[in-house]
């Protein structure tokens, strides 16, 4: 709502290049639960865009934004939104100064991960200064000396405590007999979790 988007695309990753562990999950799990956690909601949408590739190779966020962006209807605009945590990070990602040229970024602020220092996020060669400021988004503009400028949008009032890690320790700590709801799951994907055995 604060960036009037149409769609939002949850796409779950095949292979993460930086939680070479990978998922307790497969990827078909992780899709059906997607698809159960935001049905019912006609601006989300599960993409199979970074569905694990040949041989086990690594997804990266770089290469999927291309192919995003080469289906762009005219005048379409295309983002990428993250939490805090990745966004944190973003400087370790593949050809990760490439990224804010492909898709306008979208940070959305996580508990005790300050976004005060976005430059310091920032991979090398890239300066960011702030363009405006409303109740509920943050405004930045990205430059490069070799790729102009791209947006950078902080909507800085999500601090929410949730994390995967917490649920799954729910999810482990619960008796799955005993019928109780683990907070934070909507009930068909804690069913779906359930029935599967999964992070036990």
């Amino acid at each position: 709502r604060a960036l009037a988007l149409d769609t939002v695309l949850f796409a779950p990753v095949g292979a993460q290049p930086l939680k070479p562990e990978g998922s307790a999950a497969s990827f078909g799990e992780r899709v059906e639960m997607t698809r159960l956690a935001i049905g019912g909601d006609a601006g989300f949408a599960v993409s199979l865009l970074d569905a694990p590739g040949n041989l086990g190779a690594p997804n990266y966020s770089v290469d999927s934004l291309m192919r995003l962006r080469a289906e762009l209807p005219a005048g379409g605009e295309l983002f990428c939104l993250m939490g805090a945590d990745s966004f944190l990070s973003l400087h370790r990602w593949h050809r990760a100064e490439e990224i804010p040229f492909l898709a306008s970024l979208i940070v959305a602020s996580r508990p005790g991960l300050p976004l005060e220092d976005i430059q310091a996020a920032l991979p090398s060669g890239l300066a960011v200064e702030l363009s405006g400021t409303c109740v509920d988004v943050r405004s930045y503009l990205i430059h490069s000396p070799n790729r102009g400028a791209a947006r950078l949008y902080v909507l800085p009032g999500l601090h929410i405590e949730i994390s995967a890690s917490a649920i799954r320790e729910a999810i482990q700590a619960a008796d799955p007999t005993s019928g109780a709801e683990t907070p934070l799951l909507c009930p068909a994907v804690l069913e779906y979790i359930r029935a599967h055995g999964l992070y036990r």
